[in-house]
């Protein structure tokens, strides 16, 4: 279909709304598709690009995509992908696609673009994979739409970024499969990678009684004067909304948490991530209780205390993103973990063949963390 592709405006809103509605039905989590303000403030971003596709005789709206960025980020995430049922099979998704990374990424503007891709057809995964994007693992439960579903992450990276990857030296050994799959999938190497373990034994102090505060301007002020600037935390395109804390304030944790989506993102603790790192138990559960059924961290592959403290309580490493964030002349890569408590079902997922050595690795570690180990006794 040769359709009619132009920045999203403000009168586009009602339209793209029913758009979203025709794809999603009333379970979209995200507010690019049901909150006016939002998309609105989205559309007049700077930093952002929102596209839409128009049949040339109609001037029907049949499909929409948008890059979000951020100040002072050189990272970007392909958002809001949807063409309506009457026009799909007409190569839409891949010419809005397309015209978004040659506008955010291959103009130098960003340095990697990043997409999560629903994983119950083959057809979303095809669309990004054309597009330059490639693998990077499987978030196992991460969305609950009219169910749970598992979603696929997929970047791409502009020219010579994975080329000034900053090396790092040991791993828990339990990432080392994960590391083999972004290998073979990206051709990037970690064979001078040593794995050290076992990891340390999982806290079983006290239970802990932490307060959660859902008072999203309150908590985003106390996260800007906690962290004034970006070197004490990294989450892309993620804000605090939530903060869970001790009767006695010793330490703060930030996390994002999507009530309609119920999952939950960790961002950082106050004053370092270290002072939290004993107490992952109790938040997920005060998490879990609140109606988050997935929560995850994003922690950089060099730090190796933060990631054994994630894999002891039960966190399982599902995807790896290298060269994420820029530091200097370098860029750290960085390690997606998970923990769920609602059970996962593979059984409707649909993986094309480069995705499916991140599944192989997902279950092997899931049943590493939490299958029994048997012992035959002669």
């Amino acid at each position: 279909m040769s359709a009619l592709v132009t920045p999203a405006t403000g009168a586009d809103i009602a339209e793209l709304r029913q758009l979203y509605y025709a794809v999603y039905g009333p379970h979209y989590p995200a507010g690019l598709g049901t909150d006016p303000a939002e998309m609105a403030r989205l559309i007049q971003d700077p930093d952002s690009l929102w596209l839409v596709a128009r049949c040339p005789d109609t001037g029907a709206l049949a499909a929409s995509a948008a890059i979000h960025g951020e100040p002072g980020s050189r990272i970007g995430r392909l958002e809001g992908l949807a063409v309506h049922p009457d026009h799909r099979s007409g190569g839409l998704a891949a010419t809005l696609t397309e015209a978004l990374c040659a506008e955010m990424l291959d103009s130098g503007r960003l340095d990697s673009v990043y997409a999560t891709v629903r994983t119950v057809s083959a057809g979303p995964q095809r669309v990004v994979a054309r597009n330059g994007f490639r693998p990077l693992g499987v978030l196992p439960n991460a969305v609950d739409l009219s169910s749970r579903e598992s979603l696929a992450l997929y970047a791409r990276h502009s020219a010579g970024v994975l080329e000034r990857r900053v090396p790092v030296t040991e791993v828990p050994a339990q990432l080392l499969p994960l590391l083999k799959a972004v290998e073979s999938c990206l051709g990037v190497s970690y064979g001078d990678v040593r794995a050290t373990g076992p990891l340390p034994a999982a806290g079983r102090g006290p239970a802990e009684r932490l307060e959660m505060i859902e008072a999203p301007a309150f908590v985003r002020r106390r996260f800007r004067e906690r962290f004034p600037d970006a070197g004490g935390w990294f989450y892309p395109l993620h804000t605090p909304n939530v903060l869970l804390t001790p009767d006695d304030g010793r330490f703060e944790v930030y996390a994002y948490f999507n009530r309609t989506g119920g999952y939950c993102s960790l961002l950082t603790a106050h004053p370092d991530p270290a002072a939290a790192a004993d107490h992952l138990e109790p938040v997920t559960r005060a998490l879990t209780r609140a109606g988050a059924g997935y929560v995850e961290a994003l922690v950089p592959l060099a730090h190796h205390q933060a990631l054994s403290a994630f894999l002891a309580q039960g966190f399982v490493a599902g995807a790896l993103y290298p060269a994420m964030r820029a530091d200097g002349d370098g860029f750290h890569d960085y390690v997606v973990l998970s923990r769920t408590t609602e059970q996962i079902d593979f059984r409707g997922v649909v993986v094309e063949p480069p995705l499916q050595p991140y599944l192989d690795c997902y279950l092997s570690a899931w049943a590493s963390t939490y299958l029994p180990t048997l012992e035959v006794a002669s």
